[in-house]
């Protein structure tokens, strides 16, 4: 009875994780190129109750054949993986909005002097004229501004020209994206940033349009490739698991109080 309790116990535990991945998924439906994830999991070992050993024969042989009783343990949660779909492209008229279609990251420069990666180009300018995030963080390469610049315009290669003020246009240089052979493997950091680690592999460096980088899209931003409709699906499905594990518990339990009570 005792297995049977643990088993359920890990299937309500699985849900309830499953509930508050799904949970952060829908609270981040507005986060600016936020990209969902899914809890993965796996069974538990199985431990052998018993071997039934079948004999049979046909003319000139005989053949035994085990029959081995496994019982499974319950399910644990393997990992949380993030999906990098491509989220909707969404015009915002600003003219450091920058969005990715396809493949790639921008590069940032923490304090520390180590690179962080993101897909959030809501982009802002210093008062030193460097173009940084919301929270602070220069992009690399660090491209600077004047402030004889009038206008800037990003065409989606990357190039940088600005107007200034006389009218004279001058080409700043390239943005640069960044991609890795498995994004999967990224470190979430929080504030829509992401390391690299040993799974996710080497960044590599390309301008935007070239092979394999996405192309850079001004004057829009990425959203969140949450689906609310899908969430409320998996929501509901992994309600009712937890509810069918909770009630196998009350149905054990209901069992070993029969059993307590036959000798009376």
């Amino acid at each position: 009875m005792s297995r049977a309790l643990r088993t359920a116990a890990s299937g309500m535990n699985a849900q309830q994780i499953t509930i508050e991945v799904i949970s952060n998924n829908i609270a981040n439906v507005n986060t600016t190129a936020f990209k969902k994830n899914k809890a993965e999991f796996q069974d538990l070992m199985y431990q052998q109750v018993a071997v039934n050993s079948i004999q049979s024969s046909t003319p000139g042989t005989q053949t035994t054949t085990d029959n081995r009783i496994q019982v499974g343990n319950g399910v644990q949660t393997a990992s949380t993986q993030k999906i990098f779909q491509q989220g909707d492209i969404v015009a915002t008229n600003n003219e450091l909005d920058l969005a990715i279609q396809g493949e790639g990251f921008f590069q940032l420069r923490r304090p520390d002097g180590s690179f962080a990666y993101t897909r959030d180009g809501s982009f802002q300018i210093s008062a030193d004229g460097s173009i940084i995030t919301s929270s602070g963080l220069a992009v690399e390469p660090g491209l600077s501004l004047n402030s004889e610049v009038l206008s800037i315009k990003i065409n989606r290669e990357g190039s940088v020209e600005v107007q200034e003020v006389g009218g004279a246009t001058v080409t700043l240089g390239n943005i640069q994206l960044v991609r890795f052979m498995n994004n999967g493997g990224l470190i979430p950091l929080g504030d829509n940033l992401y390391a690299e680690s040993p799974s996710s592999g080497q960044p590599m460096y390309g301008n935007p349009g070239s092979s394999g980088f996405g192309e850079v899209v001004q004057g829009y931003l990425e959203s969140s490739n949450v689906d609310i409709v899908e969430e409320m699906i998996a929501m509901i499905t992994a309600q009712r698991a937890y509810e069918i594990n909770s009630k196998t518990v009350k149905t054990v339990e209901d069992m070993m109080t029969m059993a307590n009570n036959l000798k009376r």
